[in-house]
């Protein structure tokens, strides 16, 4: 029988979703108290706003994927995958960024990017040669997706950090979140939908395709003509909602934590509209709708139920959504209206509705935290290894 130290380390979900428990937790908290000038980040090597945006992306959200892809990789082509010291090295590179980004500013040049690029140059790089090494084996075609956005999150860190490039490097960075999420709903929702009702939904190669090379093309949008990149977020949107409407979306509302992944589905379709009316110049928001109905709509609505699947899943238990699981998905919902509708609604409030949502991350992460921290400091409990 595994110590807890040393189960911690079997396989990168482990502790990586703990990582991701904790930043959700402080992360949003952080940036309401810098945002409503509560705090300041005097010690950060860049501006408030861009310290918001990377750490939500490239840590928070990091954390997520590297352990999502971390043990998605190794099940993809049937090899053993990291652990052990290499998960090891990996999370402390991750906690020394989180350390760079606040306090770096005065740190010398190269000791500052050598901390900020270590994590994500060695995540992927360690991701990428699974792929590459074992391609003959991938269960799935289109992994080639991955080989392609992985070194492009990079570029994107890079140029967030960047004064003069940051809202080009912000969506890039969703633009390439776009891409992943698209490809684990598309796979996942198939088996969720099959395994809960023995439902299949339209799996068509062609729209598919033509969902995720949008997507892909919408990585680079900084960069495309105005109309061009119209004509890809509505396109995009638009073959989103003709695959939702097949693929049973009543029978998946009648289960919540099915519902929820219709949701984040849908808040990505949402989202690529509403970046069309920026586009165009017809619509005008209060606070930065767009970004927000991403990160609020489609990962924060998503990741939750997400971690509690592969967290019971993966650790030999039975994936049942119980009355805490739930109550995570309830936060998250009402965490999206506190952060894009209401502000809407009574802009005055702008500030109050900002902490509140901070607020509703910090409550759903505590409580997912709590929960999976004995789960994932143990052995799996069907006797597996890993």
């Amino acid at each position: 029988m595994k110590s807890a130290p040393q189960a911690l380390w079997l396989v990168g979900f482990r502790p990586f979703f703990l990582l991701a428990c904790l930043a959700g937790m402080t992360l949003p908290m952080l940036w309401a108290l810098v945002f409503t000038g509560h705090l300041g980040l005097p010690a950060a090597p860049v501006a408030p706003v861009q310290w918001h945006a990377h750490e939500m992306f490239f840590g928070f959200g990091w954390a997520v994927m590297g352990g999502f892809l971390l043990t998605a990789t190794k099940n993809w082509v049937q090899v053993r995958g990291y652990h052990g010291a290499p998960l090891v090295v990996l999370a402390a590179a991750w906690v020394v960024e989180r350390i760079g980004m606040a306090f770096g500013g005065a740190w010398p040049t190269g000791l500052f990017w050598l901390s900020n690029l270590a994590f994500l140059g060695a995540i992927v790089a360690m991701l990428l040669a699974t792929l590459l090494r074992h391609r003959q084996q991938d269960s799935f075609r289109d992994n080639y997706f991955f080989l392609l956005i992985l070194p492009a999150f990079l570029a994107a860190k890079l140029l967030v950090l960047d004064p003069a490039h940051f809202a080009a490097g912000a969506t890039m960075a969703v633009g390439l979140f776009r891409v992943a999420f698209l490809v684990m709903l598309e796979r996942t929702l198939t088996q969720f939908m099959k395994g809960v009702f023995q439902a299949e939904i339209l799996r068509d190669p062609r729209l598919d395709g033509a969902i995720k090379f949008s997507a892909l093309a919408l990585v680079f949008q900084p960069w495309l003509p105005i109309w061009l990149a119209g004509g890809l977020l509505f396109a995009c949107a638009g073959l989103l909602l003709l695959r939702f409407a097949r693929w049973r979306p009543l029978l998946a509302m009648t289960r919540i934590d099915l519902a929820v992944m219709y949701l984040g589905y849908l808040a990505i379709a949402a989202q690529l509209l509403v970046e069309l009316a920026g586009l165009a110049g017809v619509a005008h928001w209060t606070g930065s709708v767009s970004i927000h109905l991403f990160t609020f709509g489609a990962m924060g609505l998503v990741i939750p139920p997400m971690l509690v699947r592969i967290s019971k899943g993966h650790t030999g238990r039975k994936v049942v959504f119980d009355a805490g699981d739930k109550l995570l998905i309830w936060i998250m919902l009402a965490a999206l209206a506190v952060r894009v509708l209401l502000p809407q609604l009574a802009p005055g409030a702008y500030a109050a509705w900002v902490h509140l949502a901070a607020t509703c991350w910090f409550l759903c992460f505590a409580i997912l935290g709590g929960r999976l921290l004995p789960r994932l400091l143990s052995p799996r409990i069907d006797g597996k290894e890993h």
